[in-house]
């Protein structure tokens, strides 16, 4: 209990700075275009400028378990097949919602929300892990559902499609960011200090104005009519992909700090593009806005919860 309360006071702070985003977009008028703005700048420059830094001193970082990725994405395979399985069956979905539903189990808000919490629960040696995540999750998650929708809708994949994919992955600034930052720092060159200090402070700023971001961008989603569907999402995204993260990892004897950093990622409530795919497709824009809701709530409570699991199932 003491190790579960120390990981939620750890937090507090920044589903405190969640909150306060959803207090300026409904109550403060900061509107629409205050949130784009602030948005545009995390993604652009701010958490740019952190990852880049990070990778820069590749040589000075830990070594990455490769097995992260095993158990990260052996998770996220298990669970998408278990929640279209749920969407077919439970809900009765075709196969178009069944992609979408189970995009919105494993897919997280990996940037906004997984970054800020690595710093804070894990400290900075956990962000190479979380580094390494992020290269390859909107490649591997875009293509499965890519993949699952077109195979639904055709029964074959469209080489067209996974080439869109790759090029809208490969241009996203955070992926091109940590790609061109492991290629400096592979050099073994030190940035020069005006620049690391530059680089310093907008990363400093962009983990606190990543989640305000957050919570303003929440008030355009809300909770609808479709809340059980919300909910079983919740459910697989929460409590189901962490659960088999953190048993992949336990059976391929991962270290503590690549364990706690596929549980971290993982236990993080879905992420916003999960909601651009239900608009992309027509299907489950009410489900997954709810989910993106419910579970960033309440994964203020779940996601140390995870954490502390994973300090106790390694003794």
């Amino acid at each position: 209990m003491t190790a579960f309360l120390d990981n939620l006071f750890l937090a507090f702070p920044l589903f405190s700075l969640v909150l306060l985003g959803w207090c300026l977009a409904r109550w403060a008028g900061w509107g629409d275009e205050a949130a784009r703005t602030l948005l545009r700048f995390v993604f652009g420059i701010g958490l740019p400028a952190l990852l880049f830094r990070l990778m820069a001193g590749l040589s000075k970082l830990p070594p990455v378990d490769g097995r992260l990725l095993a158990a990260y994405f052996g998770s996220v395979f298990v669970v998408f097949a278990l929640a279209r399985l749920a969407g077919w069956k439970g809900f009765g979905m075709d196969g178009e919602a069944q992609s979408v539903f189970a995009l919105g189990g494993v897919f997280p808000n990996n940037v906004m929300l997984g970054i800020p919490l690595a710093r804070v629960l894990l400290g900075d040696a956990a962000l190479p892990g979380v580094a390494l995540v992020l290269v390859f999750n909107s490649l591997t998650l875009w293509t499965l559902v890519t993949v699952s929708v077109e195979w639904s809708r055709h029964g074959s994949v469209s080489p067209a499609g996974f080439a869109k994919v790759v090029k809208s992955v490969l241009t996203n600034p955070l992926v091109a960011a940590i790609l061109l930052g492991s290629l400096f720092g592979s050099t073994r060159l030190e940035l020069p200090a005006p620049v690391d200090r530059t680089l310093a402070m907008i990363g400093d700023a962009a983990a606190p104005l990543s989640l305000i971001a957050l919570g303003m961008g929440i008030v355009e989603y809300g909770l609808r009519e479709e809340l059980g569907r919300s909910l079983a999402i919740v459910g697989f995204k929460l409590v189901a992909q962490p659960l088999v993260a953190l048993g992949i990892a336990l059976a391929l004897g991962m270290g503590p700090m690549e364990t706690a950093v596929a549980v971290l990622m993982t236990s993080l409530a879905t992420g916003s593009n999960v909601y651009l795919m239900a608009q992309q497709f027509r299907t489950m824009q009410g489900a997954v806005a709810g989910a993106i809701v419910l579970g960033t709530a309440l994964g203020a409570i779940t996601t140390p919860l995870a954490i502390t699991l994973v300090h106790l199932a390694r003794g």
